[in-house]
């Protein structure tokens, strides 16, 4: 008996699990640039893992659409306290984040020839009105 626990502590520190954290970023629209704390992490919608709790810097970019900085705060579930958390890491459990983000779009575009066209008949219109 006394022998077989060493190999019985061996055994339970190779079975050991670890917190699995990620959060998944989506946005609309899909397809955006994602930058957590200035660090490039792909394009919506992704899965990163993610290794604090706390307050990320959150960017967003896309063509036609206005850039997005935000912050999001990844707050620690219960058993990530001290204490409950050393029987947590036994069962290898996952927290899985997700956050959505809208993107305002940019105005249209306007060429300058439309906008030429627009002014010649708003002067127009005014010198009817005369």
């Amino acid at each position: 008996m006394i022998r077989s626990w060493p190999v019985v502590c061996v055994t339970m520190l190779l079975t050991v699990g670890c917190i699995q954290r990620t959060v998944t970023i989506t946005s609309d629209p899909p397809g955006s640039l994602v930058y957590l704390n200035d660090e490039e992490v792909g394009r919506t919608p992704v899965t990163v893992p993610f290794t604090f709790y706390g307050v990320y810097d959150v960017r967003l970019e896309h063509d036609e659409f206005h850039p997005l900085w935000t912050s999001q705060k990844a707050d620690a579930p219960w058993w990530e306290a001290p204490g409950p958390d050393l029987v947590a890491e036994l069962f290898g459990p996952k927290v899985e984040l997700s956050w959505h983000f809208e993107m305002e779009p940019l105005p249209p575009v306007v060429s300058e020839d439309a906008l030429v066209d627009r002014a010649g008949q708003l002067r127009a219109s005014l010198i009817k009105e005369e």
